[in-house]
């Protein structure tokens, strides 16, 4: 073989070397990602929508265990963990009802890089942190959305573990359970994904003079198995290829809803228009197979977005002209943070202090909280809930 060829795998070896040794550089000791965030009085306050003064009641009078201290007597605040224990005991579960349909929300562009799994992984943790319980599944053979929870997909993850055994031509699993990994967040478990789920594409592609109904079958099996699974949490996030391929078209067909990220430039805006337009027949394709898909809501959303770049502002102009209502109104601003973060294989939401200046981190977990909001409402809607009255409002009413 050509010593040039030869080359490409050498140097896909040494990428993964070093992936692994930065994965260990950011997850000392145990070399395990942890989730150390820690939430004071105010915020968990704000986030339960309650007072300080109830949660200081509920510890004096024993139904929740006094706020961990440190060493110099300063209380640590709550973690994750221990939020969850607060919203049961003071009835603040933001969850669906049991006859409510689980939420499942593919995170779906054509085009690479347009933050396609920063916007899922962020829309998970900030989920998590509202008190909600999520699965997340990467149906992506790039796996970055499992790199970012923690695990390498070379070295850590089998293709065994992946969606390869339920959805293979000949396959090995009649349910996805198996599939099903804890995270550090002890509300978000995640299906990673590997290289090796390509090979589901391959399969696929070669069934033969039959693969029509193998394909249909394999679609019908992915949505069975994730509407099953759907069952135990509220939010199911799914981030499938950016490509046109099997499992992009069966995870179109297994969500129930679609969130189109797309950044401010020109050749995103073309590309997006773009995958609207495939998606459209591929659709009414699917409907004259027989094979339904039907969404509670679509919305696009703007990413990366430069608000001192007058090109970003003309193209989000363009975007509003050209989606109206479709388009979600608060963008998600490019931030230094969201890189740094991502450098520890991080989102901003597990961050235990500010990585940049505490102005910086402010502004754009402000901005994530209000974009990713947007996307709770639509959900909360879909289950015909609307946000509850907060206490101190109601303690105010003339």
């Amino acid at each position: 073989m050509n010593a040039i060829v030869n080359h490409i795998g050498e140097l896909a070896d040494a990428g993964e070397r070093m992936i692994e040794r930065l994965r260990r550089k950011a997850f000392l000791p145990e070399s395990r990602k942890g989730l150390n965030v820690r939430f004071g009085i105010a915020e968990a306050a704000q986030l339960l929508g309650c007072s300080t003064n109830r949660i200081r009641m509920a510890e004096d009078d024993g139904r929740l265990p006094p706020a961990p201290a440190g060493e110099n007597g300063r209380r640590l605040g709550y973690s994750v963990e221990e939020l969850l224990q607060m919203r049961e005991v003071l009835g603040a579960s933001p969850q669906r009802a049991p006859l409510d349909i689980p939420a499942i929300i593919a995170v779906q562009n054509f085009k690479g890089g347009v933050g396609k799994s920063t916007v899922t992984c962020h829309l998970a943790h900030y989920f998590a942190v509202q008190g909600y319980r999520v699965l997340v599944v990467d149906c992506d053979s790039q796996a970055t959305t499992t790199t970012l929870f923690g695990f390498n997909p070379h070295f850590n993850i089998t293709r065994e573990e992946t969606l390869y055994p339920y959805l293979s031509i000949d396959p090995t699993r009649a349910d996805l359970l198996y599939a099903v990994k804890s995270t550090p967040w002890p509300n978000v478990d995640l299906i990673p994904s590997n290289l090796e789920l390509f090979d589901v594409e391959y399969e696929l592609a070669a069934a033969g003079s039959d693969g029509q109904s193998v394909l249909a079958a394999r679609f019908r099996k992915l949505k069975q198995g994730l509407a099953d699974l759907a069952r135990n949490y509220d939010v199911v996030l799914l981030d499938p290829p950016p490509a046109l391929g099997t499992i992009s078209l069966a995870v179109m067909q297994a969500a129930n809803a679609l969130l189109v990220p797309l950044a401010a430039t020109t050749p995103d805006f073309c590309s997006t228009v773009q995958f609207l337009s495939m998606m459209d027949q591929v659709l009414q394709q699917l409907a004259n197979a027989g094979i339904e898909v039907e969404y509670s809501f679509l919305r696009l959303i703007c990413s990366k977005f430069d608000g001192n770049d007058p090109s970003h502002a003309m193209v989000r102009t363009i975007m509003e002209q050209s989606f109206g209502p479709a388009l979600l109104p608060v963008p998600i601003l490019e931030s230094a943070e969201i890189s740094h973060a991502a450098m520890r294989m991080m989102t901003i939401y597990e961050l235990e202090r500010p990585i940049g200046t505490p102005k910086t981190h402010k502004r754009c977990r402000a901005n994530l909280d209000e974009a990713m909001g947007q996307i709770e409402q639509l959900v909360r809607q879909s289950w015909g809930r609307v946000e509850p009255a907060r206490e101190e409002d109601v303690l105010h009413v003339a």
